[in-house]
């Protein structure tokens, strides 16, 4: 016989054993304070479309200006110098940052921090090198500037919802780095106290990361989605293991 129970509720035993759920206080998304994992990678690729496409710009409008490639005397482009090398250094930070967006949001977070530490990088290096003959990338200190917002920009959108004293257990990221971990014995008796909900606890860690990534199947997703409605982890695994009993009713 096939028992069917809704999503979010707390199974139980009633009488005669026929299954009987307890659903949990229905609690809007929009009302916790912590990004969901959806949101997290919309941050990571909005913001990595934004950034490419402002320094994409920048370099459309030197090539199109005939700028001489390794001038160190760059010419005014957008309120910044430059010339022919810096702009297509530009054009190919740009490709770079699409590229990683359209291929995961793990992976743009990574690049978006990796650039954000050159731009800083290159506005400290090339702030000794304003007017010598090294200063093949033509900078001017409106460049330096430049160079150290976009990048602090990177770094904050990159470490978004990834760095941070206060992420989670349920963040990706987190689980990512704790995938390992032994475990520990869970306070009030909340934690995963079978060998099913053990696996329970496991296979919602590798839903969560393929949502993150884009990789989830529709089963993953669906789970993943009906789960960002409860709040505790207690209920979240119930939730996972309502969606088992409904498969294999």
């Amino acid at each position: 016989m096939s028992h069917r129970v809704e999503l979010g509720g707390r199974l139980s035993r009633g009488q005669g054993g026929s299954l009987q759920t307890a659903l949990p206080p229905r609690i809007e998304t929009g009302s916790t304070s912590q990004p969901t994992d959806d949101h997290v990678v919309r941050v990571h690729r909005i913001g990595a479309l934004l950034v490419a496409a402002t320094i994409a710009g920048f370099g459309l409008l030197g090539l199109a200006g005939g700028l001489e490639f390794f001038s160190t005397q760059g010419q005014s482009v957008a309120g910044l110098s430059s010339n022919g090398l810096l702009s297509t250094v530009s054009l190919l930070t740009a490709a770079v940052l699409l590229a990683a967006a359209a291929r995961s949001g793990r992976l743009v977070s990574t690049v978006m921090t990796v650039v954000g530490v050159l731009f800083l990088l290159s506005a400290l290096g090339h702030f000794f090198l304003l007017g010598t003959d090294y200063n093949i990338l033509a900078f001017e200190i409106s460049n330096i500037f430049f160079s150290m917002g976009a990048g602090l920009v990177l770094l904050l959108l990159g470490t978004y919802a990834r760095v941070s004293g206060r992420i989670p257990h349920d963040n990706p990221y987190y689980l990512d780095h704790h995938r390992n971990d032994p475990v520990q014995p869970q306070q009030a008796g909340l934690g995963p106290a079978t060998p099913a909900e053990v696996a329970a606890e496991a296979a919602m860690a590798d839903a969560e990361r393929a949502a993150a990534t884009g990789l989830a199947t529709a089963d993953q997703r669906l789970r993943v989605s009906a789960m960002a409605r409860v709040r505790t982890s207690e209920d979240r695994r119930q939730v996972w293991m309502s969606h088992d009993l409904q498969t294999d009713g």
